[in-house]
């Protein structure tokens, strides 16, 4: 990707400069045209000046060989537009003590600017403040373009995160970056994050302005190679010259593309979306109500819908996507940990969002295991209750997350509903649930001190305890599972109970010792 960078001054601001403004210049003609841009500046009496110009020259004449001859005159003025000239400087004087009437007609049909300056005025001045900004100002791009290029092509080779290159950007433009895919999703943003957020609430008609023509500092670069296109990248508010926006848009894209050809993809990107999104409705750490913009950027709808937070555990997110697009559900998908992902559903408010639930979990069951049955029971489906306020979203997500840590927990072989969820793992659910509470935590190590403090407790008491308590003081089945005799298991249990200073066939007791334990296990986990 090449960057056509014209680094030039606009007819304003040619006009603002001090130097200028001694001649008293006045815009007499074509003043809706002074954000043209002014490539150079060339000082020429001749009548076909025009067959000279290449584009973009603010032409300075005192128009000596036009007085008195008012054809010339207009076609002098038709030819300037014609070479696409920016604008012309008439200089008052012996040929012209006031603005030529038939010059400043012609120009303003042509729309081409025309400014006449009421005390003299060395041409030459203007001409040297002119070329010189300009050759400074080309210096000067150049010099940005291989410095961004430079920061953009080590954060690349260094292996550096989506986040971290789009950062870079962000810091050279000043204003926020957006990357988004074809269909004007969000798939990640830089920036200071109050703009960030002004943007991505209103990203909608934004979404609409920056896949038309550029215009209010709205810059944008396609993003895709070998003919294909992919996403784009917008700087939203840029407050420079256009010239500069397009220059840093266009490195910008030069560098994504990169980072997707050396590993990235842009699936991989709406991961990455999704996963900080959901990551941080999780933690808390955001108020859930300042993430609703970067929800509804990311394509998620949440204005009147019914929210489903899930939990699933042993499957991959590439399935659950798969699955979600398979039943037609807007959702995002996100893993949390290893094994451990997230999925948001947003659903219509007259949709029934218990049975979807089990419709996905169902479906996402026979996709993973093939059947009814065998590999696909191993897949965990966790849910809270639906919520109809996103922010009770956040809560949602980190329920469904102690279920399915619940039911991880639990022993083999329960009869477990198709989607889990609190009211299913009962009270090892309500523990989890309540684990990092300090009364908790001080109950669990108070009732199990005899056996914690012990050297040889996890390595064969404890196990042996958890297993009794968990078959229901079963004491021929834990001496099955731990394959040892009922004499010997009589004996490990007399040693807990010594320990412990209880009686594990008082069912009070034996009701203490088990909450204990889930409780400490739970905070093991």
């Amino acid at each position: 990707m090449t960057t056509a960078l014209e680094p030039a001054l606009s007819v304003r601001q040619v006009l603002a400069l001090e130097r200028v403004l001694a001649g008293e210049p006045e815009v007499v003609a074509g003043e809706g045209q002074l954000d043209r841009p002014v490539r150079w500046v060339h000082v020429a009496e001749a009548a076909d000046v025009g067959v000279m110009l290449s584009g973009g020259e603010m032409v300075l004449t005192t128009g000596v060989l036009l007085a008195g001859d008012p054809e010339a005159q207009a076609e002098y003025i038709r030819s300037l537009h014609r070479a696409e000239a920016s604008a012309v400087v008439l200089g008052l004087g012996r040929a012209f003590p006031t603005p030529p009437e038939v010059m400043r007609r012609a120009a303003e049909r042509c729309g081409l600017p025309m400014v006449v300056l009421h005390r003299p005025f060395p041409f030459a001045e203007l001409t040297e403040e002119v070329q010189s900004r300009l050759v400074r100002r080309k210096f000067a791009a150049v010099s940005l373009s291989e410095s961004v290029r430079t920061a953009l092509t080590g954060l690349i080779t260094a292996g550096a995160p989506l986040q971290r290159m789009l950062d870079e950007i962000a810091s050279h433009s000043a204003c926020p970056v957006v990357v988004t895919n074809l269909a004007h999703r969000v798939l990640a943003t830089a920036g200071e994050r109050s703009a960030v957020d002004d943007v991505l609430r209103d990203w909608e008609r934004i979404a609409r302005q920056a896949g038309g023509s550029e215009g209010d500092g709205w810059v944008r670069a396609e993003l895709g190679g070998r003919g294909e296109r992919w996403g784009r990248i917008v700087l939203c508010g840029y407050r420079g010259d256009a010239a500069t926006g397009r220059l840093l848009a266009d490195r910008g894209a030069e560098a994504l593309v990169l980072h997707r050809m050396l590993g990235g993809t842009v699936h991989s990107w709406e991961e990455q979306s999704a996963e900080s999104l959901l990551t941080d409705l999780v933690s808390g750490v955001v108020p859930a109500r300042q993430l609703l913009p970067r929800a509804r950027a990311a394509g998620l709808p949440v204005n009147r819908r019914t929210f489903v937070p899930l939990v699933v555990r042993d499957t991959e997110a590439a399935q659950l996507d798969r699955v979600l697009r398979l039943l037609g559900l807007p959702g995002l998908v996100a893993e949390l940990a290893d094994g451990v992902i997230a999925v948001l559903l947003s659903l219509a408010r007259d949709q029934d969002a218990e049975a979807l639930a089990a419709h996905f979990a169902t479906r996402l069951r026979t996709e993973a295991g093939g059947g009814a049955d065998g590999d696909c029971k191993a897949v965990v489906v966790a849910a809270a209750d639906a919520r109809t306020g996103w922010d009770d979203v956040p809560a949602g997500l980190r329920e469904a997350r102690h279920v399915a840590d619940a039911v991880a927990e639990s022993p083999a072989g329960l009869d477990l509903p198709v989607v889990v969820r609190l009211r299913d793992v009962h009270l090892r659910g309500l523990v989890r649930l309540l684990r990092d509470d300090p009364h908790v935590q001080s109950f669990a190590e108070r009732e199990l001190d005899g056996l914690l403090c012990g050297a040889d407790a996890e390595s064969e008491l404890l196990p042996v305890l958890r297993t009794y308590l968990a078959t229901g003081r079963n004491k021929s089945r834990t001496a099955q599972l731990h394959h040892v005799s009922r004499p010997a298991l009589y004996r490990r249990l007399e040693a807990i109970e010594a320990r412990l200073r209880v009686d594990l066939d008082d069912f009070e007791q034996a009701a203490s010792v088990h909450i204990a334990l889930l409780a400490h296990d739970a905070q093991q986990g």
